[in-house]
């Protein structure tokens, strides 16, 4: 056999599958780009910029005339394989990804919005994001109003007034908090509303809030898709239309691009995603059964329990499924939880959430922080308030190591 020269590029010409793939397949095999050289694991392709074979190529290149990446900014194959394979696992047109979840979250919303317009949202929610609409935007003339609980009545009279976009985060971040996708979207399309759902807590796995109606869907990828405390990175998936008029001419210019190298981390963690949320949400189902039963817990809330008020609403919106994260009200002041916490030797404190290790933390003392003790006290946090985020381990380890510490 004659020796191959350097740069030869094997040919695969094998047909498509001619059948739907289930979602666990395409979480291994959507998007996928192999170059020339037939490689196994998807390419990293670290460069900030593109050659093109004559200046008159690069100027039909930037007329949107010719399929040729730009600049890193704009996008990346080893980022487009990300992208194209996020959004056929969640059932989108198409999908951008950035640099962090808050950086989706706003440029989600700002693209769309300009002095004089109007954003109604669900008013459990991230921090963050909380102070996105409520204090930024309203700098720009923007007005927010906020929906408490999943009361339709309250929901038609906020939407019964023109408004540009409404931001829902389902379930909410520290309680679970659950509102009705379908519901709010055919409201607010009827006042020409463009609906965007935070889909973090339930993940790509358990929710599709497309298929319920919404317009956009935005995700912090750092949860759950990586999941494993590696990367950050942010995502936005929705019609070819919003993402082409409205969100990609927004971050082109404003720029939070997302790393080829962290989008390369992702595509491989999504080959291994539905199997770590879903062994995570039995743990957690596990783990909030044992809690709910112990006399030193005041409350749990979490979708997967019958006493979680919205239970019947998140079974039928999270197919079937809980989530992976708790929300917990502890029996005894700040000092008590704090105590408990110290005491936990198997799970870690931490801010983040949607990891393979569990992850506890005090959301009025670190992520909710931010927010007025009144804005606090009316999404329920409250000095007792734990978030537990539920990991890989083994839920008999988890539930022995919050006994043991609820015991001191």
């Amino acid at each position: 056999m004659s020796k191959k020269p350097w740069g030869y590029q094997p040919t695969n010409n094998r047909p498509e599958p001619d059948w739907d793939l289930n979602p666990q397949t395409e979480s291994v095999r959507a998007g996928l780009a192999r170059s020339g050289f037939g490689e196994t694991s998807e390419a990293l392709y670290l460069t900030s910029g593109f050659t093109y074979s004559s200046a008159e190529e690069a100027e039909t290149a930037f007329k949107d005339e010719l399929d040729h990446y730009l600049y890193g900014r704009f996008a990346n194959p080893t980022i487009s394989m990300f992208e194209n394979r996020l959004a056929t696992l969640e059932g989108a047109e198409r999908c951008i990804a950035t640099g962090s979840g808050m950086s989706a979250m706003f440029a989600s919303i700002a693209c769309l919005v300009e002095q004089g317009d109007r954003v109604v949202a669900s008013a459990s929610m991230f921090s963050s994001c909380h102070v996105v609409l409520t204090e930024f935007l309203p700098k720009w003339g923007v007005t927010t109003e906020l929906v408490k609980g999943n009361d339709k009545a309250a929901w038609e009279a906020a939407l019964s007034k023109p408004t540009k976009a409404v931001f829902i985060e389902t379930p909410s971040n520290p309680l679970m908090d659950i509102v009705d996708i379908k519901m709010v979207s055919e409201l607010a399309h009827k006042v020409g509303a463009i609906v965007i759902v935070d889909n973090v807590m339930a993940s790509p796995v358990y929710q599709k809030p497309i298929e319920l109606g919404a317009d956009v869907v935005m995700y912090s990828t750092t949860k759950h898709i990586d999941g494993q405390g590696r990367v950050l990175g942010g995502a936005v998936l929705g019609t070819e239309k919003y993402i082409l008029e409205q969100f990609q001419p927004f971050i082109r210019h404003t720029g939070p691009a997302l790393s080829p190298f962290n989008a390369w981390v992702m595509v491989k963690s999504l080959e291994t995603m539905f199997m770590r949320v879903e062994r995570m949400n039995a743990n957690a189902q596990a783990v909030a059964e044992a809690l709910e039963k112990n006399p030193k817990i005041k409350t749990v809330r979490y979708p997967g329990l019958k006493s979680h008020p919205d239970h019947a609403l998140a079974m039928k919106q999270m197919n079937g499924a809980g989530g992976t994260t708790i929300g917990i009200e502890f029996n005894g002041d700040k000092s008590a939880a704090f105590k408990f916490m110290n005491a936990l030797r198997v799970i870690d404190i931490s801010n983040n959430l949607g990891d393979s290790k569990s992850l506890i933390t005090h959301p009025a003392s670190t992520t909710h922080r931010r927010l007025a003790p009144e804005v606090q006290a009316e999404m329920g946090i409250t000095e007792s308030t734990l978030r537990l985020s539920v990991g890989l381990e083994h839920s008999d380890d988890l539930i022995k190591d919050l006994t043991q510490a609820l015991n001191k």
